[in-house]
This record gives C-alpha cells, structure tokens and sequence, in this order.
C-alpha cells in the first residue's frame, strides 16, 4: 500500500508529491497525458503544431498525436483551454506569479472588503497564507520579470496616467508593477546575439535562462540543451517534477515519487469505515494497452483539474449531498485591448507578460505578446461580432475607438501594414464571482473508454452584475492606459467565450451548503481524500493569475496531510524549501 497517490500532474499534483516525498512518504504520481521528455526533438516553434486543439503536442489528449484528443461537451459557443501531460496546462502559460489581493481572504477589514466576492473567501487570513506564498516563490523561483520594449510602453501609459508604482508583492492600491514571474532571468548569451552564431551561444551553457523567444505560449524548450531542471519557465515539468523524482537525492529523509504517465484514472475507490466513507485507492486504464491496474493507499489526492475532478468524482459514486460537486466552475471575464503605434512596440518579442496594473477589487490587466498565428486568434474571437457590420446588440462605441469587435476591410488592412511590433496588447482578467450555475457534471453523450465525459455548462453571457461592471471598468481603463501610451487607434475585441485560468469547481470554503472541501483541503464527505489544484480555490483569486496561489494551497495541504495523516511537524515558516535548480535536483 501506498502512503498518497496523487491524481494528475500538472500545476498541483507535483506540488504535492514533491513536498510529501521530501518527507519520506511513498508517494505515486498519475497522469493521463504524455511527459515530454526531449524538448529539442519534441516541440517546434509551429503555433499550429503546438496548439492545434486536435492535433497539437500541447491538447487535452493522449500521448500518440495520432489518436483523437479527448472530448468534453461544451454545449454553449465556447473553448476550453487546458492541456493533458506532465505540466498540464502550466507547459504554456506565460509563468505569471501574481498574488491574490488581499480582499479575497477571510478577515480581510480593509475600506473595499465589500467589492470583493464576500460570499466565497479564502476560509482563512492572507497573512496566514502568507508563508506559503513566500515557499512556492522560493521554490519556482519567482522573480522580476525579464522586460524589454512593450513593457517600457506600458509603464509609460501606466505613469501618465498618474498611476503609482507598485514595490512589494501585496497589492492594496490601484498601481501598476512588473509582473513576478516563474521564468529564469536571461543569462550569458541570451538575448544578447544574432546572426551565424545565435544558434550556438544560445545553447546551454553558453546562455542561461529566457532567451526572450517570444514563444511562451506554446511551451518553453530553451535554451536548446539545458537540463531540464534548468530551461527557461518554471512550469511543473521543469521544477517541481524533477525535485519530486529525485527526493531522495536532495532531501534527507526523502523518497524519490513514482511517475507513471498515460495512466488515466477512472475510479476512486471507497470503503465504510467507523460509519465514514474512506479513499481506499484508484483504477486507471493505460492508454496505449487499454489494461487496467488497481492500486491502494492510505491517502489520495485528486489534481486532475477544474473539469476532471468533477467528472471523476461523480463517475466514482462519491457522496455530493449539498450538490456543489463541479459547481462554481469560476473563470476570468476576459477581454482582449489592443491598440496600433507608429513606433516600435516590440509586442512579439521577450516574455509573453512582464508588466500589469493591478485593480484592487476589480481584477488586473496586464500586457501580452504573442506570435503571430495566436495573435490573429485572439483578434477573430468576438461576441460583438464584425465592427460596423453586425453588433449581435454588443458592440456599442465606448472610449475606443468606433464599435467593439472583428476588424474587416480597410481597417483590418490598417493594421496589418502597422505589423505585429507596432501593435501592443492587453488582456482583462475580472474578479468574477463564485456562480453555481457555471458547472462541469456528466454529459448525457456517449461514454469514452474512461467512463462519462465530463459536460461544462458555463453560462458566461449571463454573468453577475459585479462581475460584468468589473470587466466594463477594466477595459476603460486599459484604453486609458493605452491611448496614454501614444496608441494611434485602440481597438476593444468584447472578446468571446474563452476558457482559461479556471478554478473553484472543488471549492474550499466556511460552510457545508456550498463547498465540497474544507479549510485544510479535504473533502467533506470522504475521509482520506484531498483536492490539490485550481479546482479547490473558493474564488476566483480578485482576477489575479491564479497558479501561485494554487501551488501554495496546494503546499499547504500538503502540509495538512503530513502533520494530520502522517503525524508530522508543520515545516513552512520553519525550513527554507530546496530551489528547483538546485544542482542536486536532476532532470
């Protein structure tokens, strides 16, 4: 038997295998997905390649790109982003470490608490939680984003604004900052080269770190030849994977994690003990063979995600007496301002986020530079339709410039000729509310070979009225923000359904009537089950990114099941945590 099987590897279960076999205990790691193992041979610079939903190395599906990816139902007009394999859907975001505003924890007594989603806080204080930041910042690291010219454009709309700046990682105050980032800071050669000899000086050693590629969103392989342990952005594969599979190298004590990948788990199994229904162990399919394998232990944690922990959950028959199982399905009202210069922006090039303003009570909008292909993208994905041609009622002129939406015609050609690097963009990410109605549950479609799929009911154009005065009062602000830049024309997208940065469908909380785990991350209903990932947050995080304040709950109940399962002392606030580029961590 084992000590804790962890379900997932993407942002939260290597968090928690990592800090739990530094302990000692017999941990195994399950992932549906692939691990990546050779980047230099496994991934391109393709956007399709990459991305591609069906086909793309980085898609919700199995390990062989020949099989199809794996099906969801989405019955309303929308795209779930998420990604299967070790490092999940960390393997392509932009590695941006923001901590959540205070407002959004229990105790908060500030002038704004109100604006703030009360009904759903964290069900403890931000000055508690506090160290668990500080160990996942250290552990990343998180730093100072590396920052070029798009960041000098934003600073320079953010100060002529009137804006303060912002010094410390607590944010109180409407203010604008570089972002903190989980991506190693550019060493060596890296950023500096061009020409015959750009290929082999930014190779490892010779440049170290973030090479600024510009290609963060579609999965980081730099620099070429790095140990994994040292490539650029701090996704999980790259830093809490390897210190988990060498535990027992760096830490006294420590017990080295099994990973076993192409490992889908299908069932979580109970018993009735003492009059409780208890987590005994899980069945997962293997991929490639359709075999089934079965294993025990005295601990199981779910990280499969915001729309698979429900799913498997409910294929499980596990109790939901309060029906919040896959409720609260909570994302970030996006919305996509972007505006054309006739000066050089520098959009494509660098870290894909390294400069924000912060909103406390409202939510951020933060700078984004991406390729080309993404950037068309996000420029064809509108509710209001084509500017000037349909509005579907959306697409009223505001501070920008003519209606919301798709450019078309000779506008569209205005930008082109600007090009990426005379453009500059932003996205709007609101302090949502915690809805019930937003959920995953079981789709009455056919079942896969893992069992019912999971079906994502998200009535997003029917959102809370602070939720929707909060996007209005960010996108005026990011106009602002961009006209003060110098933006020739600022175009506002009312950007369509997209469904990233996802969290609350397991949410913690105060009360039994709407949440499924308690305060120290175990299911209510289950004794000896723990959720550890995006899906536990009891909120939306007040619109941050919400991955370090996932990794450093995910730490925390790691913390809780060593000190309440195993009989361990707490060590956040007593130990300083091993660096994930420790020389002793392998790849």
């Amino acid at each position: 038997m084992r000590d804790v099987i962890v379900v997932g590897a993407g942002g939260g279960g290597p968090v928690v295998a990592k800090e739990l076999a530094a302990k000692g205990l017999d941990v195994l790691l399950l992932e549906g997905g692939p691990r990546h193992a050779d980047l230099d041979k496994e991934w391109t610079h393709y956007e399709n390649d990459a991305n591609n939903p069906l086909t793309g190395f980085l898609r919700f599906g199995p390990a062989d790109r020949a099989k199809p990816a794996w099906y969801r139902e989405t019955p309303q007009n929308s795209f779930l982003w998420q990604l299967s394999g070790v490092g999940g859907t960390t393997q392509h975001y932009f590695g941006n470490c923001p901590r959540a505003y205070p407002g959004s924890f229990a105790g908060y007594a500030g002038a704004d608490r109100n604006a703030y989603d009360v009904a759903h806080p964290f069900p403890f204080s931000y000055e508690e939680f506090v160290p668990y930041y500080e160990w996942v910042e250290a552990t990343l690291p998180v730093q100072t984003a590396a920052m070029g010219t798009k960041e000098e454009v934003f600073f320079r709309g953010c100060e002529n604004l009137g804006l303060p700046v912002q010094t410390g990682k607590t944010t109180t105050r409407n203010s604008f900052r570089p972002q903190e980032n989980a991506i190693l800071q550019p060493g060596g050669f890296a950023g500096k080269v061009a020409g015959n000899d750009r290929e082999l000086r930014l190779a490892y050693p010779q440049s170290t770190g973030c090479t600024l590629c510009g290609y963060c969103i579609i999965g980081c392989s730099h620099p070429v030849k790095a140990p994994r342990n040292q490539i650029a952005k701090r996704s999980t594969d790259n830093s809490y994977v390897p210190m988990a599979l060498t535990a027992d190298r760096w830490s006294p004590g420590g017990k080295r994690v099994e990973l076993r990948t192409d490992a889908f788990v299908t069932q979580v199994h109970t018993e009735q003990r003492n009059g409780k229904t208890t987590a005994t162990g899980v069945t997962w399919r293997v991929g490639a063979t359709g075999e089934k394998h079965r294993e025990d232990a005295k601990v199981v944690v779910l990280a499969g995600g915001c729309t698979e922990n429900p799913r498997l959950w409910l294929n499980s028959g596990l109790p939901n007496p309060n029906d919040w199982v896959g409720r609260g399905y909570t994302d970030h009202h996006f919305d996509w301002v972007f505006g054309t210069f006739d000066e050089y922006t520098g959009s494509s090039k660098g870290t894909g986020s390294s400069a924000r303003s912060d909103w406390p009570g409202r939510g951020g909008v933060m700078n984004v530079g991406i390729p080309p292909a993404l950037l068309s993208f996000t420029m064809a994905m509108s509710d209001s339709g084509i500017r000037g041609a349909y509005a579907n009622g959306r697409g009223p002129t505001g501070t920008w410039d003519g209606p919301a939406g798709r450019v078309l015609g000779n506008e569209l050609k205005d930008v082109m000729t600007h090009g990426i690097d005379r453009m500059f963009a932003m996205l709007i990410m609101t302090d949502d509310d915690v809805e019930a109605q937003n959920r995953t549950s079981l789709s009455a479609l056919p079942a896969d070979e893992h069992g019912s799929i999971a079906k994502l009911e998200m009535h997003q154009r029917n959102r809370s009225a602070r939720t929707v005065a909060n996007r209005e009062f960010l996108v005026h602000r990011a106009v602002e923000i961009a006209r003060a830049a110098g933006a020739a024309k600022v175009y506002r997208m009312d950007w369509a359904p997209i469904i990233l940065h996802v969290q609350s469908s397991m949410r913690m909380g105060h009360s039994e009537t709407n949440s499924v785990l308690d305060e120290n991350g175990a299911a209510r209903w289950v004794d000896g089950l723990y959720i550890a990932d995006n899906s536990a947050l009891p909120n939306s995080v007040s619109g941050a990114n919400p991955t370090l304040s996932m990794q450093a709950l995910s730490t925390r109940t790691a913390e809780k099941i060593f000190t309440s399962r195993f009989g361990g002392d707490p060590w956040v606030g007593r130990e300083a945590p091993v660096v994930s580029t420790d020389p002793r961590v392998g790849a």
